[in-house]
């Protein structure tokens, strides 16, 4: 959904963190693709690298990757680290496109789509298999890392899928959610490729939370981006969430004032999934105009604050900045001047 913002150069007379970043990406990408690869069997390497295959942003790669210059970046376990949680977030998106019934994803068609819920299902799994034989070499703490972010992970999905019951609060219950459903994800990315690098403790305590109000910070503006943004801005149509009847944070701002919008909004949305095009272009206008989508956008700058607060904690250095950068520049995409 979002790029990362240009990098700074080392003052110490090391290559430029952009240069160091884009090769270590780029050994990433061939540990991705070697990790996948089974010799003798070129259908399961095409269903496991399908999405891979077809771009995205390798955004928690990068998290790894920078919060590993907390220690010693070129440790060889820095890669596997970064490899691993690319993998994990892949098999996220075969699993949910597959509970989401998507027929694409990233400009081609879902894996689901393609060969059936079976496979896909069955693909993601393979991904978190290799995901965690990537991470066993890294030693006991960072497995556990892993174990328990896949823990939170499934967790969240499966709260999602049942939704909130009636004496819950819906935002509070949505905000756990997203919690364990993406930040726990980002949390793991930073703290793992800290612990890879060596970074003491200190160091992996304060990237793990700029990791988790990151990550919050990061789906709120997704959340913000898929009302208020042009088609397709936020990595998807517009307009999915509506079409899937998930109330996101805006929706929910939205629907808990008085008066006649949200009236009108709850009428809408009181069916479920708003799949006729009419009824979701009311209720995006609607959205639009609405408190509920300021108030989101005000949460994505307040969640970026959080992470970037979080770094004070960490010794100046490019990495810290590129890492600072990166919350503005979620907080400024949310609002519509990134």
């Amino acid at each position: 959904m979002t790029g990362v913002p240009g990098p700074l150069a080392l003052s110490d007379g090391e290559r430029p963190l952009a240069e160091w970043t884009r090769h270590a990406l780029a050994e990433v990408e061939e540990l991705l693709a070697a990790t996948l690869r089974a010799p003798g069997d070129p259908f399961l390497t095409t269903v496991a690298t399908h999405l891979l295959a077809a771009g995205g942003k390798r955004l928690r790669p990068r998290i790894a990757l920078l919060a590993a210059r907390f220690g010693d970046p070129d440790r060889p376990e820095v890669p596997r680290a970064a490899a691993a949680v690319e993998l994990i977030h892949v098999a996220s998106l075969y699993h949910d496109d597959v509970m989401d019934e998507a027929a694409t994803r990233r400009g081609v068609p879902s894996v689901n789509a393609r060969w059936g819920n079976r496979v896909a299902i069955l693909a993601g799994d393979y991904l978190v298999a290799r995901a965690a034989e990537l991470v066993a070499p890294l030693g006991p703490a960072a497995a556990q890392e892993q174990a328990r972010m896949m823990t939170r992970l499934v967790t969240g999905q499966l709260r999602e899928t049942v939704g909130a019951g009636r004496d819950a609060d819906p935002e509070r219950y949505y905000m756990r959610v997203i919690a364990d459903k993406t930040a726990a994800l980002f949390a793991l990315a930073a703290r793992l490729g800290a612990q890879a690098a060596g970074a003491g403790p200190e160091a992996r305590e304060a990237l793990g939370a700029f990791g988790e109000a990151y990550g919050v910070a990061y789906q709120l503006c997704d959340d913000v981006l898929d009302i208020a943004g042009p088609d397709g801005r936020a990595g998807k149509p517009a307009g999915a969430d509506l079409r899937q009847g998930v109330a996101t944070l805006p929706v929910l701002r939205a629907l808990r004032g008085r008066g006649r919008t949200p009236a009108r909004l709850r009428g809408l949305l009181a069916r479920g999934p708003v799949t006729d095009p009419g009824r979701l272009a009311a209720a995006t206008r609607l959205l639009r105009r609405s408190p509920g989508l300021a108030e989101a956008r005000a949460e994505v700058a307040r969640h970026a604050g959080r992470a970037r607060h979080a770094l004070d904690a960490l010794p100046g250095s490019p990495a810290r900045a590129e890492l600072i950068a990166m919350c503005a520049h979620l907080a400024a995409r949310a609002s519509g001047t990134g």
